[in-house]
């Protein structure tokens, strides 16, 4: 996973931007929830995002109060480098498994990330 080396990122920056890859903005609380961390732990990590320039903090239209996280065109690089490196792990770690397991394996992850939220 060279790619994500040169990237300098931590686990925790790196999941981040996983998750925001889709191009949703999300609250801290929504993006906690996905990435199974406490707002208050994401705080530092959107803080080192923020300062590379990989994310911005905004406010929801017709609520100035919520804080919504997005990202800028360098956090889209990034986080697109992040997707494609674990869509290539996982091809590889799948790779030779007949299809009916690759699709058990995804429904068990699907309903354990259910679980979590």
């Amino acid at each position: 996973m060279a790619e994500l080396v040169d990237l300098d990122l931590t686990a925790s920056e790196i999941n981040a931007l996983a998750i925001l890859a889709d191009g949703q903005g999300r609250t801290i609380s929504e993006l906690g929830a996905a990435a199974g961390t406490r707002p208050t732990t994401l705080t530092s990590v959107l803080d080192r995002l923020e300062r590379r320039g990989h994310i911005t903090r905004g406010t929801r239209p017709g609520d100035r109060r919520v804080v919504v996280i997005e990202l800028t065109s360098s956090g889209r690089l990034a986080a697109d480098t992040v997707r494609q490196t674990l869509t290539a792990v996982e091809a590889r770690a799948l790779d030779g498994l007949p299809a009916e397991a690759v699709t058990d394996f995804h429904t068990v992850l699907r309903a354990l990330a259910e679980v979590s939220l």
